[in-house]
């Protein structure tokens, strides 16, 4: 991936942790750590309830919590437990970046984007291809960037 290509990462947009519970995860990220949730929303298509919590500085923080047994957030806390399960990076075109990664022979969890929290559109690549770590793409909607 170019660092000139649409495709190039910009810069980090979050860091997703999976959780039990956002209600109950909340209150050590507000009461020890000073960092509220600035928006909540369930993710159906995603089977995820996400709240986006900002550090002063800008960098965000994603608490996924499962919405259903066979979410993939749910598989992941079955099997790991709760803890750091991806980095997302903002990129100026998803699809872009998902193609220059296949291009580059990385395995692909999308080979399209697809809806994601806050209007984003947002594709994944697979731990096997990424050293362990779970990469997303996040496009921001137009207009939006932050």
């Amino acid at each position: 991936m170019g660092a000139r290509g649409t495709g190039a990462a910009r810069r980090i947009s979050h860091i997703g942790i999976a959780v039990r519970s956002i209600d109950s995860t909340v209150g050590f990220w507000s009461g020890v750590m000073g960092i509220a949730p600035a928006h909540i929303e369930e993710v159906p298509d995603q089977k995820v309830r996400a709240a986006f919590l900002s550090t002063a500085s800008g960098g965000r923080i994603e608490l996924l919590e499962a919405t259903a047994p066979d979410s993939p957030v749910a598989r992941f806390i079955d099997k790991r437990g709760e803890g750091l399960h991806h980095l997302a990076f903002e990129v100026e075109s998803a699809q872009a970046a998902l193609d220059a990664a296949g291009a580059a022979g990385v395995e692909r969890i999308d080979r399209a984007p697809r809806p994601g929290a806050r209007g984003c559109l947002v594709g994944f690549l697979h731990p096997k291809s990424c050293h362990g770590v779970l990469v997303e793409f996040v496009e921001e909607p137009r207009g939006e960037g932050q």
